[in-house]
């Protein structure tokens, strides 16, 4: 199997390879690798499998003849795991790329691997913003929002609407530490003030304390710092509080299906920032309709996150005429990314950068048919939801001398 040695500093990662018609194994192999079973299931999982099978089928199956095959495989939400999986499927499965990947502690041990063994991730389940900072590599491309943007493209958009007080509930993990802190940030740059703050530990069932300490501070936004069910448990518990009616309550990371689990009655009012929503425009739905006759619901920003890259990667791959990881990348930051309709770029530390949209929560009168969920309030441009690549740590972004 012919591999190439990692390529030099930002020169190589900024410009595009040489086109060498080389595709070890006379094959691409695409591994999907995320939760099936778990707690985040819902937002990646078997969803996931058929994002990226929708991108295969949609660039015709095959580059100039040369089948493209998929492998699949549950991780557990485990670093360990998702290491040995990630071996394997390299050494031994001649696997090109691995795409989705929820869980930042199992993305962040995959990156050195990918990096050793000259191999390609595409990340769209983990939010960390150190995939794409200090911890970098050539090899990883990060094609969803992160912590830093969906924490500074809420807290902006809210803030510039007059929203100036904010109050935090936040996950105790570095995860929540994260969100809160890249939030209080904007907040306080554009005038605001944070009232206060309460930690919870992961998975914690009752927020009835918490949240009357939220409504004693008279705060205009309540930010939920959180995830998966610490958040859905917090946004249930805050209707009966009625914290909603009196204060707006920002879910900093929460997804669609969240909002179909919870019912608009509950859910209704919640402000939440995301890269992807299937009604935005003509191609997000022509996208979410087809998904929906294979999945039976819309998608998540993960599901098209896992599309958008998949496509990308062939579309790279075919244009350089190669597999191997390095000329792929580089091809990859050289061209325009269609993201449904919208043109984005991949930054030199492989930060995928485009617009955020913020959105209110609709009420069950408002939704007109089934998943109408979601009312566009704000647009956050990719210059200011996104860190700059020159200021995220990564030597790959750094001039080149």
């Amino acid at each position: 199997m012919l591999r190439k040695s990692l390529f030099p500093l930002a020169l190589s990662v900024t410009l595009a390879g040489p086109a060498w018609g080389q595709f070890s194994d006379n094959k691409i192999v695409i591994g999907v690798m995320g939760d099936q079973s778990g707690v985040v299931a819902d937002v990646g999982g078997p969803g996931s499998i058929k994002a990226a099978r929708m991108a295969v089928a949609d660039f015709g199956g095959s580059i100039d003849g040369m089948p493209i095959e998929i492998i699949t495989a549950d991780h557990q939400n485990k670093p360990d795991v998702a290491a040995a999986l990630g071996r394997e499927w390299f050494d031994r499965q001649g696997v090109d790329v691995i795409v989705d990947l929820p869980h930042s502690g199992a993305v962040l041990g995959l990156m050195t691997i990918a990096t050793e063994k000259k191999r390609s991730l595409l990340v769209s389940g983990a939010a960390s913003v150190e995939i794409t900072g200090a911890r970098c590599s050539p090899y990883v491309t990060h094609w969803t929002d992160d912590t830093y943007s969906l924490a500074r493209g809420t807290a902006a958009a809210l803030t510039d609407q007059g929203q100036k007080s904010w109050y935090f509930l936040t996950a105790d993990y570095t995860f929540g530490h994260d969100l809160e802190k890249d939030a209080s940030a904007v907040v306080r740059d554009r005038g605001g003030k944070v009232l206060g703050s309460a930690r919870h530990p992961l998975n914690t069932a009752d927020f009835a304390s918490l949240l009357l300490s939220a409504q004693d501070s008279k705060a205009q936004v309540v930010a939920l710092a959180s995830a998966g069910a610490d958040t859905v448990n917090a946004i249930k518990q805050a209707g009966q509080f009625e914290v909603v009616r009196k204060q707006k309550i920002a879910a900093l990371h929460a997804f669609v299906t969240d909002i179909n689990s919870l019912g608009l009655e509950t859910a209704q009012g919640l402000i939440i920032t995301s890269g992807f929503y299937w009604d935005d425009n003509e191609e997000t739905r022509s996208f979410a309709t087809r998904f929906f006759k294979e999945h039976g619901r819309m998608p998540t920003r993960e599901q098209a996150g896992v599309y958008a890259g998949t496509l990308h990667f062939l579309k790279a791959a075919k244009s350089a005429k190669s597999d191997d990881a390095a000329t792929v990348n580089a091809e990859m930051r050289r061209l325009p990314v269609d993201r449904f309709g919208q043109q984005a770029v991949i930054q030199a530390n492989g930060r995928l950068a485009y617009d955020l949209g913020v959105y209110r929560v609709k009420s069950p009168s408002e939704s007109k048919r089934p998943w109408d969920y979601y009312e566009r309030i704000a647009t956050v441009a990719a210059s200011v939801a996104f860190r700059p690549a020159a200021d995220s740590g990564c030597l790959l972004s750094a001039p080149v001398r």
